[in-house]
């Protein structure tokens, strides 16, 4: 008959599994909470109006190429240098 094993030898696979679990949840909610992010800067993109001829372009450029690191560009910088339509 062979002897149970301690809790110990079954507790850290489990509590390894659940740590597991919750990085990557909160990995895919954090790519999803970016993912919004992008999508609500070209929208806020489309609906400004800008100072220059071009600055529209350039804006949803650099949303489109950067990803979400230029929307958080877009968020800080450039929706201050437009206004919104009526």
């Amino acid at each position: 008959m062979q002897p149970t094993p301690p809790p110990a030898d079954v507790a850290a696979p489990l509590a390894f599994g659940a740590v597991f679990v919750v990085i990557w949840a909160l990995m895919i909610a954090a790519m999803i909470a970016l993912m919004v992010l992008w999508i609500v800067a070209l929208i806020d993109v489309a609906r400004r109006e800008f100072p220059g001829d071009n600055d529209k372009l350039m804006w949803v450029l650099v949303v489109v190429l950067a990803g979400w690191i230029g929307a958080l560009i877009y968020w800080f910088v450039g929706r201050q240098k437009g206004t919104l339509r009526a």
